[in-house]
């Protein structure tokens, strides 16, 4: 299905009029994940491009719209780490480094990288220096920004603060302060808009769940929508989850990649740590969760996944990063005298 078919979130729709009436060459669309900056920044780069444009956004008739949805623009540059354009349907710019290994052997999939490298940006800025081929200008979407490593966005700076011709940049990520101080600072930024919870709460009814896993993962997702999608499937077992990790139950985050369990686990130390405040908590139904651990554990097991959030990345041993992760939080959670 065509991009232009794909009905976009009503909050991402309300956002886009007001950026487009603005003048800039370079936004960074900022926010937590899951409220559609990706989306947001597609929605700008197609109104940019498009033969007949309104204040509203593109016509999604056109063939500048058409050449966006089936990924043929000319004038339209993506940057993305490889894992990002393949999930999102971009087609590989290059080969993956580890292809290249003399020491490879035959018939192993190469594996992806997760850094927007900087031989793709070197190319983003020579594409910026062209003319435009179908003389609307060009559009150039990095995405997730906070992907490009210090050499990648040292290499964007001097496009950045002087784009060559009628360019425009727009960066989206939901960790900006990951991003050099310089980059910023050269761009115009948009705060994300968070939807109201029913409007949240009837898009993830149109994509197919019932009301019930709706309030389920958005309140796991922390009311951002398209990380609750994302994670619909889990609607059965999230509920269980606090009294799962108490048990010390390894098998409840079977299949689980590293990230998610650490995520799920320091959700579960938020509320429990809001619980021993009196404060209500925000991830989990009050009813769902254990009076457990002390104030001293808690605050040192998140702490702890904190300092784990940083390398969660690397290729760990699956099976004993699970064991090592449920067994510290089953400490964390005992009851301490």
């Amino acid at each position: 299905m065509s991009e232009s078919a794909i009905s976009l979130a009503p909050w991402i729709v309300s956002q886009a009029p007001n950026l487009l009436a603005q003048r800039g060459h370079a936004w960074l669309l900022a926010g937590p994940s899951g409220l559609g900056q990706y989306d947001l920044a597609m929605t700008l780069v197609r109104a940019w491009l498009c033969d007949h444009p309104s204040p509203l956004g593109a016509c999604s008739t056109c063939s500048s719209c058409h050449a966006i949805d089936v990924r043929t623009h000319a004038d339209f540059f993506v940057l993305m780490p490889q894992t990002n354009m393949q999930a999102l349907g971009w087609q590989l710019s290059d080969k993956p480094e580890e292809e290249k290994a003399p020491d490879d052997t035959e018939g192993k999939k190469p594996k992806l990288s997760k850094e927007i490298k900087v031989e793709s940006m070197r190319e983003a800025v020579e594409f910026s220096q062209r003319t435009s081929a179908r003389g609307r200008g060009k559009a150039v979407l990095v995405y997730p920004a906070e992907r490009m490593n210090v050499y990648t966005a040292n290499a964007l700076l001097k496009t950045l603060e002087e784009p060559p011709g009628d360019v425009k940049f727009v960066l989206a990520t939901d960790a900006a302060h990951l991003l050099l101080p310089t980059i910023r600072s050269r761009c115009l930024t948009h705060a994300m808009m968070w939807p109201e919870q029913s409007v949240a709460l009837a898009w993830l009814e149109s994509k197919g769940m019932t009301l019930q896993q709706a309030q389920v993962m958005l309140r796991a997702a922390g009311g951002r929508p398209q990380d609750a999608l994302q994670f619909s499937g889990l609607s059965a077992v999230w509920p269980n989850l606090p009294r799962a990790v108490q048990n010390g139950e390894v098998s409840a985050f079977k299949d689980w990649t590293g990230a998610q369990i650490v995520d799920a686990l320091h959700k579960l130390c938020h509320d429990l740590q809001a619980l021993r405040c009196g404060a209500m908590p925000r991830f989990f139904e009050q009813t769902d969760l254990p009076r457990a651990g002390s104030w001293k554990s808690l605050t040192g097991w998140g702490r702890a996944l904190a300092h784990i959030r940083r390398t969660v990345e690397h290729p760990y041993n699956a099976a004993l990063m699970q064991e090592a992760l449920i067994s510290q939080a089953q400490w964390a959670m005992a009851p301490k005298y």
